[in-house]
């Protein structure tokens, strides 16, 4: 008999990885929720190492979406949408993450959060997700976050990075103003800080004195793991 071959919701042959991971960023870049629900649980089904469907497939994916936004393709309607089916897909393989990351010790610890005065969270979100994944430690203080509050839970927590995430132009100052804290407590050098988000430059993060600046979501799991690297 022949062999019966595999299928997603759609009746579409998934026989291998790599048309897996298109099929996860296909579903991201097209908005279906359900499309994406099947393809992650074709990973699980067929083994697949759920670090690299997140890393090749559904970031992939963002990106895309990512620059339709820029380029005025998209709105954030559908920005919103898409990091929503994003999160639905990393909720299915969280558990199989999870129980490989047992398996492995933890590479550090980071605070994350948005800085004051600035609500938008989809892409520290994802950055905070991509870290985990990676396998450090992250916590995850939201939106809105007060450099006080940053700083406590850094203290609180033994945080090896302080990433820092601005959306408006606004509120990139507070940025500095959390390094510049630092200093004046003298302890700029426990942690390594790092910043990002749409208005954030290579300049100005070396302006303000930071330790490294990320442009994407895996920019910035390359530059923690550099930085962690750096600790030891």
């Amino acid at each position: 008999m022949p062999k019966k071959k595999s299928l997603d919701f759609k009746g579409h042959d998934i026989m291998n990885k790599e048309e897996v991971f298109a099929s996860l960023t296909s579903a991201i870049v097209d908005l279906d929720e359900e499309k994406v629900k099947s393809a992650a649980a074709k990973v699980l089904e067929l083994g697949i190492d759920p670090v690299e469907a997140i890393e090749k497939g559904l970031s992939k994916g963002m990106e895309i979406i990512g620059e339709k936004f820029r380029n005025l393709e998209v709105f954030l309607p559908e920005l919103i949408m898409a990091a929503d089916i994003f999160s639905t897909a990393t909720q299915i393989l969280g558990p199989e993450i999870a129980a490989r990351k047992l398996e492995q010790p933890r590479k550090g610890k980071i605070v994350i959060g948005t800085v004051k005065g600035d609500i938008h969270k989809i892409g520290k979100d994802i950055v905070a997700m991509l870290l985990e994944v990676a396998g450090f430690e992250v916590h995850n203080l939201g939106e809105d976050v007060a450099t006080s509050a940053f700083i406590k839970e850094a203290e609180r927590v033994k945080a090896d990075i302080i990433g820092l995430s601005s959306l408006l132009t606004s509120t990139m100052p507070a940025q500095k103003d959390l390094i510049d804290i630092l200093k004046e407590k003298g302890v700029r050098d426990k942690y390594k800080i790092v910043v990002g988000g749409g208005p954030v430059s290579p300049e100005w993060a070396e302006q303000i004195g930071t330790d490294g600046y990320a442009e994407t979501a895996e920019d910035a799991v390359s530059l923690a793991l550099e930085l962690v690297s750096q600790r030891k």
